[in-house]
């Protein structure tokens, strides 16, 4: 789970089926559901560039855009390796860290993302 405290909303991630749900904390309501990454381990909120990063263990980090409080859509995928999930943002370098598991011949690594739009 992750919070957007200034607009009151939650992201939760559901593995079955997958998805992002995005609540209202005032009342409760669910905003939106949206399909994501399989197997959600980790959710961030970077209030920054107003993006939600939900990694998960098939294969893929999925990458939201918040418009408004009340509307979001699917930025893109990112790929990572089987089982890749356990992750955690560093929103000061705009860097999402994501661990690989030692898999068969896949070694294992912490991979690193760079989020900010500039690259900066």
């Amino acid at each position: 789970m992750a919070l957007d405290e200034t607009n009151h909303r939650l992201f939760v991630g559901t593995r079955s089926p997958a998805k992002l749900l995005v609540l209202d904390t005032d009342t409760g309501t669910l905003v939106t559901s949206l399909d994501s990454s399989g197997d959600a381990d980790d959710i961030f909120y970077d209030s920054e560039n107003k993006r939600i990063y939900v990694s998960g263990g098939e294969d893929a980090i999925s990458v939201f855009e918040q418009t408004d409080p009340d509307n979001y859509s699917l930025m893109g995928i990112v790929d990572t390796a089987e089982g890749a999930r356990t992750s955690l943002f560093v929103p000061n370098s705009g860097t999402l860290y994501v661990t690989v598991p030692h898999r068969g011949s896949q070694q294992a690594e912490v991979r690193a993302f760079q989020t900010k739009p500039d690259g900066t």
